[in-house]
């Protein structure tokens, strides 16, 4: 595989840190310069200073992706900064778990404002850009959650299996433009989050997985990394699960 795609662009969003940050570092080692979008702006700054000291171009940008307006004007400034953008990747996403009896309407709400919603606007604003260019990498990041359901996460469940089914979409919408639209769909991986853990649920968890390891977020990241090459310039509407064997 080409592990160069030098002068290329990339918007990677919640890209300040964990899997977000990971992939960005993967596409930077591949020389393409990296738009870090995040809410946390102070932390999306490091990671922006880290990938420029790899030798790419790297910004940082604070925007909520759930505003569409908000959404429209950040890729503007990342258009003008960079003059070009090839490659989408949107990560960005949040849970608010609980069962259905005791989840509220603002639960719902922001979980599919900011994980189903953002994608839809942050797709819409730069495909025409990518349309232009006529040659275009977009990739969601679902989970197998999405493909499987999981009790207590009906609305991260439900946001991300709408967003396989805009995945699919998007990709017969912008198939003619030489524009591939994927998803991956990661499972258990070591983040923040699962290092909180107690050692009995971390067992738990591996005991469901073939592999019986957490994944690490470099596994997204590669998967990620390959989607957005010219080497899976044949593949479109897919959804790759990263998940150690979990869903089969």
């Amino acid at each position: 595989m080409c592990n160069n795609q030098e002068g290329r662009t990339a918007i990677i969003t919640g890209s300040a840190r964990g899997i977000g940050k990971a992939i960005a570092l993967k596409l930077a080692s591949r020389k393409i310069n990296i738009a870090v979008v995040d809410v946390l702006l102070e932390d999306a700054q490091k990671t922006a200073d880290e990938l420029s000291s790899l030798g790419i171009t790297s910004r940082a940008y604070k925007a909520d992706i759930s505003n569409f307006t908000e959404t429209e004007s950040l890729i503007k400034k990342i258009f003008e900064d960079f003059g070009k953008i090839d490659i989408l990747v949107n990560n960005a996403g949040i849970t608010r778990d609980n069962l259905i009896i005791k989840m509220t309407e603002e639960d719902w709400d922001k979980v599919i404002n900011i994980n189903l919603k953002g994608v839809f606007n942050c797709i819409k604003c730069v495909s025409r850009i990518l349309m232009k260019n006529r040659w275009g990498r977009i990739i969601n990041i679902s989970s197998v959650v999405g493909v499987m359901g999981n009790a207590g996460q009906l609305n991260y469940s439900a946001s991300k299996a709408g967003v396989i089914g805009m995945t699919k979409s998007a990709a017969k919408e912008l198939a003619s433009r030489n524009i591939t639209c994927n998803a991956i769909a990661p499972g258990f991986i070591k983040t923040a989050m699962t290092d909180k853990l107690p050692e009995i649920e971390r067992q738990r968890l591996e005991s469901m997985i073939p592999l019986k390891k957490l994944g690490e977020p470099e596994d997204i990241a590669n998967a990620t990394a390959f989607l957005a090459s010219d080497e899976a310039s044949y593949i479109t509407g897919q959804v790759l699960l990263v998940d150690g064997g979990m869903v089969m």
